[in-house]
């Protein structure tokens, strides 16, 4: 039976319903340990470079990026760090339909105002502590050119001198090219792959591109690592290389 199948299956449910966020609801479960490590992991690929910007992303739609940096976000922030989660997907925003927040402003109505340094005013507060949250805003007409702008360069600055770590989570790679414009902003990039969903020629495609644009890949997140691809399931492994018969890996995901 092979490791990888090419059916597709797109949900909306977590932009509708929003991620679901068991570190936070369940703290102690085995799943929410599973996100700690993934942190841990993140903190030791990053090790001679500390990482203050991050971005998740993932090959294409419904493999799990919302929910894998949603929970790592959390887990930051539960480690005492101050957190700043942006949603940067302008396309299929998740952030505040997970936390149940208004979206009528955010990254949208900063990137478009005069004054990026009110930045604050778009900021929100969340249950969790340490944890902020910086909503899509309205969906725009030119998501690309807002995030490839001169002010989001700005803006990025300032999150780096007001938040400890500022976790970004953005569309697919192959679905449009919005995450390709922000991996040269950030320090590291993690891509998610989900077991029995994520082909192999995708992850090999998004590789490519991720190389085209000189990204600091720090690892792949294996998603639904049980083998339960329909969402059943749950188990996050980390790993550094890009593997399934693609890369310079072994059976477990390392170099």
């Amino acid at each position: 039976m092979p490791l990888f199948h090419h059916r597709k299956k797109l949900s909306d449910d977590t932009m509708l319903n929003g991620a679901k966020v068991v570190t936070a609801t369940h703290p102690k479960a085995i799943v929410s340990e599973q996100f700690r490590t993934v942190r841990t992991n993140i903190e030791f690929a990053s090790i001679d470079a500390p990482i203050k910007t991050i971005m998740f992303t993932s090959a294409d739609a419904s493999e799990g990026k919302s929910t894998v940096s949603a929970n790592v976000a959390i887990t930051w922030a539960q480690q005492g760090r101050k957190v700043l989660f942006v949603d940067a997907d302008l396309r299929r925003p998740t952030l505040h339909s997970t936390f149940n927040v208004n979206n009528t402003q955010g990254l949208t109505t900063i990137l478009t105002q005069d004054k990026i340094e009110s930045f604050q005013e778009n900021v929100q507060n969340t249950s969790v502590e340490n944890l902020s949250i910086l909503t899509s805003g309205p969906i725009p007409p030119n998501p690309a050119e807002l995030l490839n702008s001169h002010r989001m360069n700005k803006l990025i600055a300032q999150l780096r001198e007001e938040f400890d770590i500022v976790v970004f989570d953005v569309p697919p790679m192959l679905t449009v090219t919005d995450a390709q414009l922000l991996t040269a902003k950030v320090d590291g990039v993690v891509l998610v792959v989900r077991f029995g969903v994520t082909t192999k020629a995708a992850i090999a495609r998004t590789k490519e591109l991720l190389d085209l644009a000189n990204a600091n890949v720090l690892g792949y997140v294996m998603n639904d690592a049980t083998g339960e691809a329909e969402g059943r399931g749950y188990g996050y492994g980390y790993g550094y290389g890009y593997g399934y018969g693609y890369g310079k890996t072994d059976g477990n995901g390392s170099k």
